[in-house]
């Protein structure tokens, strides 16, 4: 293969984890980020490090577990591939409702990702994870306390 055709099947196998990323957060099972992250990601949202792909498991699950429903959109993926490693920046806008929550039954964030991509033998996969909130809108007690 090419060097500029391994290079444009590098690029859309990382904008496609970040699609998957959003998939499995609103769709799951959210056991299939394993094979979106590396086994000792850290995913750091808000300021809030999680270390290792269980912890951020278990963090999605509790933020998003309860919602009657979500919806990430990503967009804008800005990736820059040196060897074996990639850094991937993206938006993100996530929509999360809790039907009949107190104050509003809907959370409206937006923001962006900034990843520190790796290749693997099982292909390429995030091994950490920003999210800055850029604004909000709505209860943001619907994804928890």
């Amino acid at each position: 293969m090419s060097d500029a055709l391994q290079h444009i099947q590098d690029r859309q196998e990382i904008v496609d984890l970040t699609i998957a990323y959003g998939w499995l957060l609103d769709h799951g099972p959210r056991e299939g980020l394993r094979e979106v992250f590396t086994e000792d990601a850290v995913a750091i949202y808000v300021g809030e490090p999680h270390y290792g792909v269980g912890e951020i498991i278990a963090k999605v699950e509790s933020a998003l577990g309860r919602l009657s429903i979500s919806q990430h959109l990503v967009a804008n993926q800005q990736v820059e591939i040196e060897g074996d490693t990639a850094i991937c920046r993206c938006y993100v806008q996530a929509q999360h409702t809790l039907r009949g929550a107190e104050g509003g039954e809907n959370f409206i964030m937006a923001g962006h990702y900034v990843d520190d991509v790796v290749r693997t033998a099982d292909g390429w996969r995030i091994a950490r994870r920003v999210l800055t909130i850029d604004w909000t809108e709505g209860n943001p007690s619907v994804t928890g306390p």
